[in-house]
């Protein structure tokens, strides 16, 4: 096993930091490693803004549902879908933008984000570094939106606490590779695979937590999705002039 894969293989999410700042050098190295990830036709459609500011990492924190660890941290990035820039290239080129017609202008943001995060996770582990994905950034998405100056066709999508670790949190049990790998044709048969990953899941949460937590993994998932979880996405959809419901 190389170094590379003994890094993702390796990776926790955590929650506590180190009062340790991280050094310039390092953070220039995670953003050139976020850059050198492919994207859609070349279009780059993300940007990243890193949070140092004490008060306005604060902010972010309550913004995203009283994240503390979002204060501990050194550093808040914040992953946003930008097609602002091809915004700019359209009234350049002299040309028609409909960016705000096409839905799969938030999936291709969404997917360009989504592999610039994973990227940043990576590259930041290798450095020593923990991280941990906030998706609460959407949870106040309008406020989000104005702390940070955002012009049209700018959304954020995650943040990413980034510090030096605190502690080791231990690896997560994950779903077994029947359930998520699939040859030729997708296999509908889960539940079984499923009801084996309960039992791991939940002897880890006893395990963690000296028996104060129980639960399985069907239930977690189940209760989160049976309700809209953040209000005014569509809203601020609108205010950034990309795709929503009409």
């Amino acid at each position: 096993m190389n170094e590379v894969i003994r890094t993702i293989q390796n990776h926790r999410s955590h929650r506590s930091y180190l009062p340790k700042e991280i050094d310039e050098r390092m953070l220039e190295q995670i953003i050139q490693s976020v850059q050198a990830a492919p994207s859609w036709i070349n279009g780059q459609q993300v940007s990243v803004i890193a949070i140092k500011d004490p008060d306005r990492k604060k902010k972010l924190a309550a913004l995203s549902g009283n994240q503390k660890y979002i204060e501990e941290a050194p550093v808040f990035l914040i992953f946003c879908i930008d097609f602002y820039r091809t915004y700019l290239a359209s009234q350049m080129e002299n040309t028609p933008f409909v960016v705000s017609e096409n839905i799969d202008t938030l999936l291709v943001g969404s997917t360009d984000v989504g592999i610039a995060l994973g990227t940043a996770v990576i590259a930041a582990e290798s450095l020593g570094l923990g991280t941990v994905p906030i998706g609460g950034i959407r949870r106040n998405l309008e406020d989000v939106i104005t702390e940070l100056n955002l012009p049209p066709y700018v959304l954020p999508i995650s943040g990413l606490c980034v510090g030096y670790p605190d502690g080791d949190p231990g690896l997560k049990p994950r779903l077994p590779q029947e359930a998520v790998y699939h040859e030729e044709i997708y296999q509908q048969d889960l539940k079984p695979a499923l009801e084996n990953y309960n039992t791991t899941y939940q002897a880890y949460l006893e395990e963690r937590s000296s028996g104060k937590q129980s639960g399985t993994w069907t239930k977690a998932v189940a209760g989160f999705y049976s309700k809209q979880y953040y209000e005014g996405i569509e809203k601020a959809l609108k205010k950034q002039h990309l795709p929503h419901y009409k």
